[in-house]
């Protein structure tokens, strides 16, 4: 009986061992892990089940098609495209956030009406403002501006003001008795104090318009003289180009894993270390 337990303990053993390994190994390494997991499980399933080309390809056509994309300049002019449209829009919808949020914090007229648009707006999926904005603007870039402005102003707003609500009373009443007050309260207690939910609200309102801009270019077509991500993976699916499809979805994930490395870098060198949050496992570094 001992060593048939024993024989059942040790199996577990090394899988549990396997699984510390596993957990003391940097997030990138385990990220890349994970990946390799993913694309064998695509290749397996593309071998098992020989899918119809036109409808499922191989992770190899996939990558050829996404070097091709950017050998040739369509994938790079389209990511050009729709990036610079996601920035002007989060440009001018962090800036309509902070007004907001401003107004909301110094005036209860201002409070109720940043509670009762965020209940109007906030749930609306962005690019169901599209043909609104369509009406509008017309045909061109500006309304997919709008729309991505529209889809960013309110996380960011509904961040910064639960950040301004929690600040301590403490810190707060400190800095009245010194003087500051209107806009110097803002920038030199309310917002440092408010960071990380600054960041928190900058990092879900770059997904929202991430998905609202892709969504606004596969309706909208050509957004002025050149087409995005949406337009191309609109394009390719015209044409029966499975491969490219596939090639521009990886496109979109990987700047979706890009800026999302972006944004916990900017927390790590921001709210960490001014000390206001604690430290996120590195990237790169085991943790300890």
């Amino acid at each position: 009986m001992q060593s048939s337990s024993s024989a059942v303990t040790a199996p577990r053993m090394q899988w549990r061992r396997r699984v510390a390994i596993y957990g003391r190994l940097p997030v990138a390494i385990r990220w890349v892990l994970l990946l390799a997991m993913l694309i064998g499980l695509w290749q397996a399933y593309i071998q098992w089940k020989h899918p119809n080309p036109l409808q499922f390809v191989t992770p190899a056509d996939t990558a050829r098609a996404f070097v091709d994309g950017w050998q040739d300049g369509s994938l790079a002019s389209a990511t050009q495209a729709t990036l610079r449209l996601l920035g002007i829009g989060m440009a001018i919808g962090t800036g309509m956030a902070i007004l907001l949020t401003a107004f909301a914090t110094f005036t209860r007229v201002g409070d109720d009406l940043l509670g009762l648009l965020t209940a109007m707006i906030n749930p609306l999926p962005g690019v169901a403002i599209l043909p609104l904005a369509l009406l509008w603007f017309g045909l061109n870039e500006r309304a997919i501006i709008f729309v991505i402005a529209n889809a960013v102003t309110w996380p960011i707003a509904i961040n910064l003001s639960t950040g301004f609500k929690t600040v301590n009373p403490t810190i707060v009443a400190v800095a009245r008795n010194v003087g500051l007050k209107g806009v110097r309260l803002v920038t030199d207690v309310l917002a440092p104090a408010a960071l990380p939910h600054a960041v928190s609200g900058l990092r879900t309102a770059w997904a929202f318009g991430w998905r609202t801009i892709v969504a606004a270019e596969l309706v909208f077509g050509v957004a002025g003289d050149k087409g995005g991500l949406g337009w191309l993976l609109n394009d390719a699916r015209f044409n029966l180009e499975t491969e490219r499809v596939f090639a521009a979805l990886v496109n979109i994930m990987l700047i979706g894993i890009a800026l999302d490395i972006v944004f916990l870098l900017v927390e790590r060198w921001t709210v960490v270390r001014w000390g206001m949050k604690t430290a996120r496992r590195s990237l790169l570094v085991p943790p300890g």
